[in-house]
C-alpha cells in the first residue's frame, strides 16, 4: 500500500470516528434529555458543541502523540510526518464540525 493511499484511508477513518463520536453523543445525550425531562433539541445541539473538541481528539488517537510527533519531526527538519499530522487533524476537525452542523440541521437550529 502505498504512502498516500494509507493517508487517505487513515485520514477517511479520522473524519468518520469524530463525525460518529459527536453524532452519537448527542443522539444519546437527546434520548437521555426525554427520560431526564429536558427539552431535547437544546441539549443535542449543547452537547454536539461540547462534543467536537473532544471528537478531534479521539479521533487522532489522543492530545499528547500527534503534538510530539509535530515537534519532533519539525525539530529534526522532516516536513512531511507533521504535515499528515495536521492533515488528520483538519479531517478529524472537518468530521466533527460536520456532525455538529448535522445535528443543528436536524435540530432546527434551536438553542
Amino acid at each position: 500500500m502505498s504512502e498516500v493511499n494509507y493517508f487517505l484511508m487513515k485520514a477517511g477513518l479520522d473524519f468518520f470516528i469524530a463525525f460518529g463520536v459527536v453524532l452519537g453523543g448527542s443522539m444519546l445525550a437527546g434520548i437521555g434529555s426525554v427520560f431526564l425531562l429536558m427539552p431535547p433539541t437544546s441539549m443535542m445541539v449543547n452537547t454536539a458543541a461540547n462534543l467536537k473538541i473532544w471528537a478531534i481528539v479521539a479521533a487522532v488517537g489522543g492530545s499528547i502523540d500527534p503534538m510530539r510527533v509535530i515537534e519532533s519531526n519539525i525539530m529534526e527538519g522532516h516536513l512531511s510526518p507533521a504535515a499528515q499530522q495536521v492533515g488528520y487533524i483538519i479531517a478529524a476537525f472537518l468530521g466533527a464540525h460536520m456532525g455538529t452542523e448535522l445535528v443543528r440541521l436536524i435540530c432546527k437550529g434551536t438553542s
